[in-house]
Protein backbone atom coordinates (compact mmCIF):
# COMPACT_ATOMS: atom_id res chain seq x y z
CA UNK A 1 0.00 0.00 0.00
CA UNK A 2 1.60 3.41 -0.55
CA UNK A 3 1.38 5.93 1.91
CA UNK A 4 2.26 9.62 1.48
CA UNK A 5 3.63 11.73 4.49
CA UNK A 6 2.51 15.05 2.29
CA UNK A 7 1.48 17.63 5.49
CA UNK A 8 -1.32 18.74 3.23
CA UNK A 9 -3.16 15.34 3.71
CA UNK A 10 -3.19 16.13 7.99
CA UNK A 11 -5.36 18.13 10.44
CA UNK A 12 -3.43 21.29 11.61
CA UNK A 13 -3.19 19.40 15.04
CA UNK A 14 -1.13 16.51 13.24
CA UNK A 15 1.03 18.67 11.14
CA UNK A 16 1.57 20.69 14.41
CA UNK A 17 2.60 17.22 16.49
CA UNK A 18 4.74 15.87 13.99
CA UNK A 19 7.00 19.13 13.33
CA UNK A 20 6.97 19.70 17.32
CA UNK A 21 7.92 15.67 17.87
CA UNK A 22 10.68 16.28 15.26
CA UNK A 23 12.10 19.18 16.57
CA UNK A 24 12.06 17.89 20.38
CA UNK A 25 13.77 14.48 19.60
CA UNK A 26 15.74 14.45 16.17
CA UNK A 27 18.72 16.80 17.00
CA UNK A 28 19.35 15.63 20.11
CA UNK A 29 19.13 11.87 18.85
CA UNK A 30 21.34 13.13 16.52
CA UNK A 31 23.89 14.27 18.49
CA UNK A 32 23.76 11.28 20.70
CA UNK A 33 24.26 9.24 17.62
CA UNK A 34 26.97 11.20 16.42
CA UNK A 35 28.99 10.82 19.95
CA UNK A 36 28.49 7.08 19.71
CA UNK A 37 29.76 6.40 16.13
CA UNK A 38 33.00 8.81 16.52
CA UNK A 39 33.35 6.99 19.74
CA UNK A 40 32.99 3.89 17.88
CA UNK A 41 35.63 4.71 14.90
CA UNK A 42 38.28 7.03 15.95
CA UNK A 43 40.59 4.18 15.97
CA UNK A 44 40.76 3.98 12.27
CA UNK A 45 42.24 7.79 12.55
CA UNK A 46 44.11 6.87 16.05
CA UNK A 47 45.34 4.03 14.26
CA UNK A 48 47.93 5.99 12.08
CA UNK A 49 50.03 6.55 14.98
CA UNK A 50 49.17 3.55 17.25
CA UNK A 51 51.01 2.46 14.46
CA UNK A 52 54.47 3.91 15.40
CA UNK A 53 56.86 2.07 17.36
CA UNK A 54 56.63 2.41 21.06
CA UNK A 55 59.72 4.90 21.20
CA UNK A 56 58.22 7.53 18.51
CA UNK A 57 54.84 8.01 20.90
CA UNK A 58 52.78 5.01 19.13
CA UNK A 59 52.28 1.21 20.12
CA UNK A 60 54.04 -0.63 17.44
CA UNK A 61 50.63 -2.19 16.13
CA UNK A 62 50.10 -3.45 12.62
CA UNK A 63 47.03 -3.50 10.17
CA UNK A 64 45.91 -6.79 11.74
CA UNK A 65 45.97 -5.93 15.05
CA UNK A 66 44.36 -2.68 14.30
CA UNK A 67 41.68 -4.48 12.52
CA UNK A 68 40.97 -7.27 15.10
CA UNK A 69 40.52 -4.24 17.91
CA UNK A 70 38.16 -2.18 15.64
CA UNK A 71 36.14 -5.62 14.81
CA UNK A 72 36.28 -7.38 18.73
CA UNK A 73 34.25 -4.39 19.66
CA UNK A 74 31.03 -6.29 17.96
CA UNK A 75 31.58 -9.38 19.86
CA UNK A 76 30.64 -7.51 23.31
CA UNK A 77 28.22 -5.38 21.16
CA UNK A 78 26.50 -8.96 19.91
CA UNK A 79 26.22 -10.25 23.80
CA UNK A 80 23.84 -7.50 25.13
CA UNK A 81 22.32 -6.48 21.96
CA UNK A 82 18.84 -8.14 22.19
CA UNK A 83 18.05 -7.45 25.98
CA UNK A 84 18.89 -4.11 25.29
CA UNK A 85 16.36 -3.90 22.89
CA UNK A 86 13.48 -5.16 25.44
CA UNK A 87 14.89 -3.11 27.86
CA UNK A 88 13.69 -0.35 25.79
CA UNK A 89 10.70 -1.35 24.81
CA UNK A 90 9.32 -2.35 28.22
CA UNK A 91 11.63 -0.18 31.01
CA UNK A 92 12.73 2.80 29.64
CA UNK A 93 14.72 4.30 26.81
CA UNK A 94 15.81 7.26 28.40
CA UNK A 95 17.25 5.93 31.20
CA UNK A 96 19.01 2.70 29.37
CA UNK A 97 20.33 5.11 26.42
CA UNK A 98 21.61 7.52 29.57
CA UNK A 99 23.10 4.43 31.14
CA UNK A 100 24.67 3.44 27.96
CA UNK A 101 26.31 6.66 27.20
CA UNK A 102 28.09 7.05 30.35
CA UNK A 103 29.42 3.63 30.47
CA UNK A 104 30.57 4.20 27.03
CA UNK A 105 32.07 7.36 27.51
CA UNK A 106 34.02 5.84 30.17
CA UNK A 107 35.46 2.79 28.20
CA UNK A 108 36.31 5.75 25.00
CA UNK A 109 38.06 7.94 27.27
CA UNK A 110 40.14 5.36 29.10
CA UNK A 111 41.01 4.02 25.45
CA UNK A 112 44.01 6.84 25.50
CA UNK A 113 45.81 5.36 28.66
CA UNK A 114 46.19 2.19 26.64
CA UNK A 115 50.05 0.96 27.85
CA UNK A 116 50.38 4.04 30.71
CA UNK A 117 50.89 3.17 34.17
CA UNK A 118 47.51 4.20 34.69
CA UNK A 119 46.52 0.59 32.85
CA UNK A 120 48.91 -1.42 34.31
CA UNK A 121 47.42 -4.94 33.60
CA UNK A 122 48.73 -7.16 30.50
CA UNK A 123 50.46 -5.92 27.73
CA UNK A 124 49.62 -3.43 25.31
CA UNK A 125 47.63 -5.06 22.33
CA UNK A 126 45.52 -7.28 25.09
CA UNK A 127 44.63 -3.79 26.78
CA UNK A 128 43.33 -2.76 23.35
CA UNK A 129 41.66 -6.09 22.98
CA UNK A 130 39.81 -5.49 26.50
CA UNK A 131 38.75 -1.92 26.18
CA UNK A 132 37.53 -2.43 22.63
CA UNK A 133 35.45 -5.50 23.71
CA UNK A 134 34.26 -3.25 26.65
CA UNK A 135 33.32 -0.86 24.83
CA UNK A 136 30.99 -3.03 22.74
CA UNK A 137 29.24 -4.05 25.65
CA UNK A 138 28.48 -0.58 26.69
CA UNK A 139 26.97 0.39 23.64
CA UNK A 140 25.45 -2.59 22.93
CA UNK A 141 21.22 -1.65 22.92
CA UNK A 142 21.97 1.66 21.59
CA UNK A 143 20.92 1.54 17.93
CA UNK A 144 18.44 -0.63 17.73
CA UNK A 145 17.25 1.25 20.74
CA UNK A 146 16.70 3.83 19.35
CA UNK A 147 14.97 2.66 16.06
CA UNK A 148 12.59 1.54 19.09
CA UNK A 149 12.40 4.13 20.54
CA UNK A 150 11.36 6.18 16.82
CA UNK A 151 8.25 3.51 16.76
CA UNK A 152 6.91 5.14 20.03
CA UNK A 153 6.76 8.63 18.69
CA UNK A 154 6.34 8.25 14.87
CA UNK A 155 3.55 6.28 12.96
CA UNK A 156 4.75 4.08 9.80
CA UNK A 157 4.05 6.46 7.39
CA UNK A 158 6.91 8.92 8.93
CA UNK A 159 9.12 6.26 9.80
CA UNK A 160 11.94 6.19 7.32
CA UNK A 161 12.11 9.80 7.25
CA UNK A 162 12.66 9.70 10.98
CA UNK A 163 14.90 7.07 10.38
CA UNK A 164 17.01 8.87 8.28
CA UNK A 165 16.74 12.20 10.72
CA UNK A 166 18.72 10.41 13.43
CA UNK A 167 21.19 8.12 10.98
CA UNK A 168 22.85 10.91 8.86
CA UNK A 169 24.17 11.06 12.05
CA UNK A 170 26.70 7.98 10.80
CA UNK A 171 27.96 9.96 7.99
CA UNK A 172 27.65 13.29 9.67
CA UNK A 173 30.37 12.22 12.54
CA UNK A 174 32.51 10.66 9.90
CA UNK A 175 32.75 14.01 7.85
CA UNK A 176 33.38 15.61 10.98
CA UNK A 177 34.90 13.15 13.15
CA UNK A 178 37.69 12.35 10.67
CA UNK A 179 39.02 16.00 10.34
CA UNK A 180 38.59 16.51 14.00
CA UNK A 181 40.30 13.35 14.95
CA UNK A 182 43.25 14.57 12.84
CA UNK A 183 43.35 17.93 14.15
CA UNK A 184 43.76 16.73 17.84
CA UNK A 185 45.98 13.54 16.82
CA UNK A 186 48.38 16.29 14.89
CA UNK A 187 47.95 19.28 17.09
CA UNK A 188 47.31 18.46 20.92
CA UNK A 189 49.90 16.47 22.51
CA UNK A 190 49.48 17.81 25.95
CA UNK A 191 51.63 16.53 29.32
CA UNK A 192 54.09 14.85 25.89
CA UNK A 193 51.67 12.45 25.00
CA UNK A 194 50.99 11.40 21.55
CA UNK A 195 48.13 13.34 19.80
CA UNK A 196 46.15 9.76 19.20
CA UNK A 197 45.70 9.13 22.99
CA UNK A 198 43.93 12.76 23.32
CA UNK A 199 41.93 11.55 20.27
CA UNK A 200 40.30 9.22 22.76
CA UNK A 201 40.39 11.13 25.45
CA UNK A 202 38.80 14.51 24.28
CA UNK A 203 36.23 12.69 21.65
CA UNK A 204 35.19 10.17 25.00
CA UNK A 205 34.32 13.29 27.50
CA UNK A 206 31.52 14.76 25.92
CA UNK A 207 29.52 11.48 25.53
CA UNK A 208 29.51 11.42 29.56
CA UNK A 209 28.03 14.61 30.32
CA UNK A 210 25.41 13.92 27.34
CA UNK A 211 24.61 10.77 28.64
CA UNK A 212 23.58 12.57 32.51
CA UNK A 213 21.26 15.15 29.85
CA UNK A 214 19.65 12.31 28.65
CA UNK A 215 17.84 11.67 31.71
CA UNK A 216 16.37 15.43 31.11
CA UNK A 217 16.42 15.31 27.75
CA UNK A 218 14.33 12.69 26.41
CA UNK A 219 10.45 11.48 26.96
CA UNK A 220 10.07 7.91 26.97
CA UNK A 221 6.15 8.03 25.96
CA UNK A 222 3.95 10.11 24.35
CA UNK A 223 1.55 10.66 26.84
CA UNK A 224 4.47 11.67 29.62
CA UNK A 225 5.49 14.89 27.65
CA UNK A 226 4.67 17.85 29.54
CA UNK A 227 5.98 19.59 26.39
CA UNK A 228 3.35 18.42 24.21
CA UNK A 229 -0.30 20.41 24.24
CA UNK A 230 -3.30 18.06 25.00
CA UNK A 231 -4.77 18.05 21.05
CA UNK A 232 -1.27 16.99 19.54
CA UNK A 233 -0.73 14.48 22.36
CA UNK A 234 -4.02 12.97 21.69
CA UNK A 235 -4.02 12.86 17.91
CA UNK A 236 -0.35 10.83 18.26
CA UNK A 237 -1.24 8.50 21.03
CA UNK A 238 -4.38 7.93 18.87
CA UNK A 239 -2.50 7.23 16.09
CA UNK A 240 -0.26 4.93 17.62
CA UNK A 241 -2.53 3.20 19.08
CA UNK A 242 -4.75 2.19 16.19
CA UNK A 243 -1.81 1.19 14.35
CA UNK A 244 -0.96 -1.08 17.32
CA UNK A 245 -4.47 -2.19 17.21
CA UNK A 246 -4.47 -2.94 13.83
CA UNK A 247 -1.31 -5.62 14.28
CA UNK A 248 -2.31 -7.02 17.51
CA UNK A 249 -5.67 -7.89 15.86
CA UNK A 250 -4.94 -11.66 15.78
CA UNK A 251 -3.64 -11.96 19.12
CA UNK A 252 -2.54 -9.99 22.41
CA UNK A 253 1.15 -8.79 22.19
CA UNK A 254 2.60 -10.83 24.58
CA UNK A 255 5.91 -10.16 25.54
CA UNK A 256 7.57 -14.07 24.70
CA UNK A 257 5.46 -15.12 22.76
CA UNK A 258 6.57 -11.80 20.86
CA UNK A 259 10.33 -12.59 21.23
CA UNK A 260 9.47 -16.04 19.81
CA UNK A 261 8.29 -14.58 16.82
CA UNK A 262 10.53 -11.93 16.18
CA UNK A 263 13.42 -14.34 16.34
CA UNK A 264 11.99 -16.93 14.36
CA UNK A 265 10.49 -15.30 11.32
CA UNK A 266 11.98 -15.89 8.03
CA UNK A 267 11.87 -12.10 7.59
CA UNK A 268 13.79 -11.94 10.36
CA UNK A 269 16.71 -14.19 8.99
CA UNK A 270 16.90 -12.84 5.68
CA UNK A 271 17.18 -9.38 7.13
CA UNK A 272 19.91 -10.86 9.21
CA UNK A 273 21.98 -12.21 7.04
CA UNK A 274 21.52 -9.52 4.25
CA UNK A 275 22.50 -6.93 7.56
CA UNK A 276 25.57 -9.18 7.86
CA UNK A 277 27.01 -9.03 4.32
CA UNK A 278 26.21 -5.27 4.16
CA UNK A 279 28.14 -4.15 7.50
CA UNK A 280 30.86 -6.36 6.89
CA UNK A 281 31.74 -4.29 3.58
CA UNK A 282 30.86 -1.07 5.33
CA UNK A 283 33.15 -1.41 8.55
CA UNK A 284 36.05 -3.32 6.24
CA UNK A 285 35.78 0.37 4.25
CA UNK A 286 34.89 2.60 7.29
CA UNK A 287 37.94 1.39 9.55
CA UNK A 288 40.50 1.29 7.08
CA UNK A 289 39.66 3.80 4.65
CA UNK A 290 41.81 7.04 6.40
CA UNK A 291 44.91 4.18 5.84
CA UNK A 292 43.45 3.57 2.01
CA UNK A 293 43.86 7.48 1.80
CA UNK A 294 47.07 7.53 3.19
CA UNK A 295 48.79 5.23 0.61
CA UNK A 296 46.66 7.41 -2.50
CA UNK A 297 47.79 10.75 -1.13
CA UNK A 298 50.89 9.69 1.58
CA UNK A 299 52.43 13.57 1.35
CA UNK A 300 48.92 15.19 2.29
CA UNK A 301 47.67 15.17 5.58
CA UNK A 302 44.34 17.38 4.13
CA UNK A 303 43.91 15.33 1.42
CA UNK A 304 43.61 12.27 3.53
CA UNK A 305 40.94 14.27 5.28
CA UNK A 306 38.91 14.97 2.50
CA UNK A 307 39.37 11.31 0.80
CA UNK A 308 38.42 9.64 3.90
CA UNK A 309 35.44 11.97 4.97
CA UNK A 310 33.69 13.52 1.71
CA UNK A 311 32.39 9.86 0.84
CA UNK A 312 30.50 10.18 3.81
CA UNK A 313 28.66 13.40 2.85
CA UNK A 314 27.04 11.59 -0.31
CA UNK A 315 26.15 9.14 1.99
CA UNK A 316 24.14 11.58 4.53
CA UNK A 317 22.51 13.18 1.02
CA UNK A 318 21.75 9.30 -0.31
CA UNK A 319 19.92 8.82 3.41
CA UNK A 320 17.61 11.95 2.65
CA UNK A 321 16.93 11.39 -1.03
CA UNK A 322 16.12 7.61 -0.68
CA UNK A 323 14.17 7.57 2.31
CA UNK A 324 12.06 10.84 1.46
CA UNK A 325 11.30 8.74 -2.24
CA UNK A 326 10.12 5.85 -0.22
CA UNK A 327 8.18 6.92 2.31
CA UNK A 328 6.49 9.04 -0.99
CA UNK A 329 5.73 5.92 -2.89
CA UNK A 330 5.51 3.32 -0.06
CA UNK A 331 7.90 1.18 -1.63
CA UNK A 332 10.36 -0.53 0.49
CA UNK A 333 12.06 -3.40 -0.96
CA UNK A 334 13.77 -1.70 -3.92
CA UNK A 335 14.90 1.29 -2.02
CA UNK A 336 16.70 -1.21 0.21
CA UNK A 337 18.47 -3.45 -2.24
CA UNK A 338 19.09 -1.37 -4.85
CA UNK A 339 21.30 1.15 -2.88
CA UNK A 340 23.52 -1.74 -1.70
CA UNK A 341 24.20 -3.18 -5.45
CA UNK A 342 25.27 0.68 -6.83
CA UNK A 343 27.13 0.76 -3.90
CA UNK A 344 28.91 -2.40 -4.62
CA UNK A 345 29.18 -1.47 -8.22
CA UNK A 346 30.82 1.48 -7.03
CA UNK A 347 33.46 0.05 -4.84
CA UNK A 348 35.02 -1.88 -7.85
CA UNK A 349 35.13 0.55 -10.01
CA UNK A 350 37.10 2.28 -7.36
CA UNK A 351 39.36 -0.50 -7.62
CA UNK A 352 39.69 -0.74 -10.84
CA UNK A 353 41.03 3.36 -11.28
CA UNK A 354 44.41 1.60 -9.89
CA UNK A 355 46.64 5.13 -9.40
CA UNK A 356 44.00 7.22 -10.50
CA UNK A 357 43.42 9.25 -7.71
CA UNK A 358 40.76 11.73 -8.76
CA UNK A 359 39.05 8.87 -10.48
CA UNK A 360 39.02 6.28 -7.37
CA UNK A 361 38.00 9.62 -4.86
CA UNK A 362 35.03 10.02 -7.21
CA UNK A 363 33.90 6.31 -7.36
CA UNK A 364 34.40 6.14 -3.29
CA UNK A 365 32.47 8.85 -3.31
CA UNK A 366 29.65 7.19 -5.00
CA UNK A 367 30.58 4.19 -2.90
CA UNK A 368 29.27 6.69 0.27
CA UNK A 369 25.92 7.43 -1.55
CA UNK A 370 25.24 3.64 -2.24
CA UNK A 371 26.27 1.89 1.36
CA UNK A 372 24.13 4.85 3.30
CA UNK A 373 21.25 5.14 1.42
CA UNK A 374 19.56 1.96 2.27
CA UNK A 375 19.65 2.00 5.90
CA UNK A 376 16.88 3.98 6.85
CA UNK A 377 14.30 2.40 4.57
CA UNK A 378 16.20 -1.17 6.26
CA UNK A 379 15.19 -0.45 9.37
CA UNK A 380 11.37 -0.05 8.72
CA UNK A 381 11.29 -3.96 7.70
CA UNK A 382 11.21 -5.12 11.56
CA UNK A 383 7.61 -2.98 12.18
CA UNK A 384 6.14 -3.58 9.29
CA UNK A 385 5.37 -7.14 9.92
CA UNK A 386 5.92 -7.46 13.29
CA UNK A 387 3.92 -6.05 16.78
CA UNK A 388 5.75 -4.33 19.43
CA UNK A 389 7.37 -6.72 21.18
CA UNK A 390 8.49 -9.00 18.05
CA UNK A 391 10.07 -5.79 16.60
CA UNK A 392 12.04 -5.18 19.44
CA UNK A 393 13.21 -8.67 19.74
CA UNK A 394 13.39 -8.86 15.79
CA UNK A 395 15.86 -5.47 15.58
CA UNK A 396 17.67 -6.59 18.48
CA UNK A 397 18.46 -9.88 16.81
CA UNK A 398 19.14 -8.18 13.35
CA UNK A 399 21.56 -5.50 14.47
CA UNK A 400 23.51 -7.76 16.82
CA UNK A 401 24.05 -10.48 14.33
CA UNK A 402 24.47 -8.10 11.37
CA UNK A 403 27.35 -6.09 13.34
CA UNK A 404 29.22 -9.29 13.59
CA UNK A 405 30.19 -8.07 9.99
CA UNK A 406 32.00 -4.81 11.77
CA UNK A 407 34.53 -8.42 13.37
CA UNK A 408 34.88 -9.88 10.33
CA UNK A 409 34.81 -6.61 7.90
CA UNK A 410 38.02 -5.12 9.41
CA UNK A 411 39.90 -8.64 10.56
CA UNK A 412 39.88 -9.91 7.05
CA UNK A 413 41.15 -6.45 5.10
CA UNK A 414 43.52 -5.96 7.95
CA UNK A 415 45.19 -9.61 7.46
CA UNK A 416 44.84 -9.26 3.91
CA UNK A 417 47.14 -6.13 3.82
CA UNK A 418 49.41 -7.97 5.99
CA UNK A 419 49.80 -10.44 4.11
CA UNK A 420 49.95 -8.92 0.78
CA UNK A 421 51.03 -5.37 1.65
CA UNK A 422 48.09 -4.02 -0.47
CA UNK A 423 44.33 -3.08 0.15
CA UNK A 424 43.13 -4.26 -3.06
CA UNK A 425 42.42 -8.12 -1.54
CA UNK A 426 40.58 -6.79 1.19
CA UNK A 427 38.37 -4.37 -0.69
CA UNK A 428 37.15 -7.09 -3.28
CA UNK A 429 36.60 -9.12 -0.50
CA UNK A 430 34.08 -5.90 0.72
CA UNK A 431 32.74 -5.68 -3.01
CA UNK A 432 31.45 -8.92 -2.90
CA UNK A 433 30.40 -8.72 0.80
CA UNK A 434 28.27 -5.18 -0.44
CA UNK A 435 26.57 -7.56 -3.89
CA UNK A 436 25.67 -10.53 -1.77
CA UNK A 437 23.95 -7.83 0.63
CA UNK A 438 21.81 -6.56 -2.86
CA UNK A 439 21.15 -9.59 -3.87
CA UNK A 440 19.39 -10.98 -0.29
CA UNK A 441 17.69 -7.95 0.09
CA UNK A 442 15.77 -8.11 -3.17
CA UNK A 443 14.34 -10.99 -1.71
CA UNK A 444 12.46 -9.14 0.81
CA UNK A 445 8.80 -8.81 0.04
CA UNK A 446 6.15 -6.50 2.06
CA UNK A 447 3.13 -8.49 3.62
CA UNK A 448 0.22 -9.26 1.45
CA UNK A 449 -1.87 -6.81 3.45
CA UNK A 450 0.12 -4.24 4.51
CA UNK A 451 0.44 -3.47 8.66
CA UNK A 452 1.23 -0.80 10.17
CA UNK A 453 3.04 -0.17 13.35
Amino acid sequence: MAVSSADSTLSPVAQSARRRITWRLMPFLLLLYFLAYIDRTNVSVAALQMKKAVGEGGLGFDDAIIGTGAGIFFIGYFLLEIPGTLIVEKWSARKWIARIMISWGIIATLMGLIGTHWLNFSDNVTQFYVLRFILGIAEAGFFPGIIVYLAHWFRYEDRAKAKANFMIGLPIATMVGVPLSQLIMHYINWNEWAGWRWVFIIEGIPSVIFGIATIYILTDWPHEAKWLPEDEKRWITEELDRERREKLASGEDDLWKGIKQGLTNPKTILLSFTYLSMVTGYYGLTFFLPSIAKKMVPDSTTYQSIIASVPYAFGLVGMLINSAHSDRTGERRWHTALPMLFGGVMMALSILTGDNVVATFIFLCLTGYGIHAYLPVFWTWPTKFMTASAAAAAIGLINSFGNLGGYFGPKVVGYLSKRYDSYVPGMWFLVVCILVAGGLASLLKPPQKPAQN
